[in-house]
């Protein structure tokens, strides 16, 4: 069987979905193929055995996103989008420490009262730097020490970024935290604190109702089928295959990852080309989602800056969205960035959660096995591209060696960080360019 559209997309996570909306709404014949059983990509939900649904990872926006709000009434859905204070803190030698406004930070006595202040007016410094291309050449460390002292770089900053970055903690390069900290520091409000935003139901619903918009325009989107390879002659896709199935589109557009999208094209591509998308490196992901029957602490974000604790955070979601819409229950997200070459990216779900727990222990002495009503497991191949020195010069464009396919994919964000605003800002730019292609006249 071999069906024609005008657009086939590969991936519904969000780039992919918005892209699929943007064109269907152009009136242009859409196909959406997924492997997962639902939409959303790393953004997707799951349900507990109870029915408490939640993201496989923790999700939720800031108050200065503009990408995810404004789909969000286009599609009719704003009175779903709750905005609550954020409640952040560290855990450091021992100890809990609330860290959500400046004078947190001026009581935060592991650092000297003069790195406190160094601390708090690092984000008027980064502020100065207005073209990201200057520091692009150095590492996180190289740019940031000078800025705020190797006693603030090592107490604050260095255990959060190893935790993020693992094996690849010395060679990201400083755009990425800049952007980071431009960003956080102009979520906040005129007391210090911070607003975020969370849609409720989770990002899996927002993007499941995105998909049923795509249908209802005359889409189709298909899940649990996975992409096997193309058929390609004279510069162009001839088809995209779909284990038997062939389907056939004028334009063609692949969201996974690059090493995915390496191995789909392997044989057909230009070898030089997809060598390229393989020089980007990644990080897994392994996410273990905790349902308890009470809480650990009054922090939503906890960071951890203890040497030798292998998670970059303790997330307890319902200090954010309140237990009442989670079923009186508490959800905690332990989240680890991790080469899949360790050996602890192939432990069992029991052995993961016994090792985890080990560690939670170190911070609540008090806690106990019998408090996790149910817990999950996720594990992501390909959580978090690794921005290194000079990105912007060796990671692939959109363009492909084929006339009629482009991709767009979470390791395209940049200067910014791979995140669902983002993506929803790269899946209308890219919709933009095929519809252009397509012989389009107008703007999405």
């Amino acid at each position: 069987m071999n069906q024609q559209y005008d657009v086939v997309i590969v991936g519904a996570g969000f780039t992919g979905l918005t892209a699929g909306l943007a064109l269907s709404r152009a009136g242009r014949k859409v196909l959406v193929v997924e492997s997962d059983a639902h939409p959303g990509g790393l953004a997707g939900t799951f349900q507990f055995r109870d029915g408490v649904t939640i993201e496989k990872f923790y999700h939720h926006w800031f108050n200065n996103d503009e990408y995810v709000p404004e789909l969000v009434k286009e599609l009719g859905l704003e009175n779903e989008i709750v905005t609550l204070p954020s409640r952040t803190g560290m855990y450091f030698n021992g100890k809990m420490w609330r860290l959500s406004t400046p004078f947190d930070l001026l009581k935060f006595s592991p650092l000297s009262l003069i790195d406190r202040i160094r601390l708090g007016l690092l984000v008027f410094k980064v502020r100065k730097i207005k073209d990201w291309r200057q520091i692009e050449h150095l590492t996180i460390r190289e740019w940031l020490e000078p800025l705020c002292g190797k006693t603030v770089y090592r107490v604050v900053w260095q255990p959060l970024i190893d935790a993020k970055f693992s094996v690849f903690a010395d060679a990201v390069n400083a755009v990425w935290f800049w952007k980071k900290l431009v960003l956080r520091g102009s979520t906040r409000d005129k007391q210090g604190g911070e607003q975020l935003a969370y849609f409720r139901g989770g990002f899996g619903r927002l993007a499941k109702a995105m998909s049923d918009e795509i249908v209802k325009l005359g889409g189709e989107v298909r899940y649990n089928v996975r992409a096997t390879g193309v058929k390609a002659a004279n510069g162009n896709i001839e088809a995209l295959q779909l284990g038997e199935e062939q389907v056939t589109g004028r334009q063609y557009l692949f969201t996974p990852a690059f090493p995915v999208i390496a191995n789909l094209l392997d044989g057909v591509a230009d070898q030089a080309w997809t060598n390229s998308l393989r020089r980007v490196n990644y990080l897994g992901n392994m996410c273990l989602v905790l349902e308890m029957d009470r809480s650990l602490s009054d922090t939503y974000w906890l960071n951890v800056n203890d040497p030798g604790f292998p998670f970059v955070g303790v997330i307890e979601h319902t200090n954010f969205d309140p237990p009442a819409n989670y079923g009186g229950n508490h959800i905690v997200f332990l989240s680890r960035y991790i080469a899949t070459a360790d050996p602890v990216w192939k432990y069992g779900d029991d052995q993961y959660l016994e090792y985890a727990l080990e560690h939670l222990k170190r911070m609540f002495p008090d806690m106990q096995r019998s408090w996790i009503k149910e817990f999950r497991l996720w594990r992501a191949d390909y959580a978090q591209p690794v921005t290194e020195r000079d990105y912007s010069k060796y990671v692939p464009g959109r363009g492909t060696p084929f006339a009629n396919a482009l991709i767009s994919t979470m390791a395209h964000i940049y200067p910014e960080d791979r995140g669902t605003n983002y993506a929803i800002r790269e899946g209308k730019d890219v919709a933009v360019e095929m519809d252009r292609a397509l012989g389009g006249i107008r703007a999405l």
